[in-house]
């Protein structure tokens, strides 16, 4: 007898154990992420200021109501750079901070003479973070004349 009250306790606590797991709350994620909300295929290429310089990367492909994380762990910067194109319908997500861009997947070290070095130069929309640890920018396709509009969001 006293060996199935043992069991009964064993599996009794595992079961508790169990169910903790599985209905715990999700960790929360630090990272910078972009969410393409129009149903169309979107490339992606970021800018942000590191301890060697200004670098940029691209491209990220976006499909269409989905996400990637473009960088994981905390933000070390406060202010990142996006810019964005729709490959079906030509529209853009840009700005006026001019970076460096190449037509293949890039990371390039500084943003300047971009033409000179073999590169192309576009505009980055600028997103202050405000030092969080966590951003997310959302990629709508409302805004007027077909262009799409960026929107930046705390997300915690």
């Amino acid at each position: 007898m006293r060996l199935h009250s043992t069991l009964s306790y064993v599996l009794a606590l595992a079961s508790v154990t169990f169910i903790s797991v599985a209905f715990s709350a999700p960790e929360a994620r630090a990272d910078f992420r972009v969410c393409n909300s129009t149903q169309n295929l979107v490339g992606v290429a970021i800018g942000y200021r590191a301890k060697s310089g200004w670098v940029t990367e691209g491209w990220w492909q976006i499909n269409g109501s989905s996400c990637k994380t473009l960088i994981e762990g905390p933000l070390a910067s406060r202010y990142y750079y996006v810019y964005a194109e729709d490959s079906e319908s030509g529209g853009r997500w840009d700005g006026k901070v001019n970076m460096c861009v190449a037509e293949n997947e890039f990371k390039i070290n500084g943003v300047n003479d971009c033409f000179a070095r073999g590169f192309q130069r576009t505009g980055f929309q600028e997103y202050d973070t405000g030092e969080q640890s966590s951003w997310m920018v959302q990629l709508t396709d409302d805004a007027p004349s077909g262009n799409a509009t960026v929107t930046g969001t705390n997300h915690q």
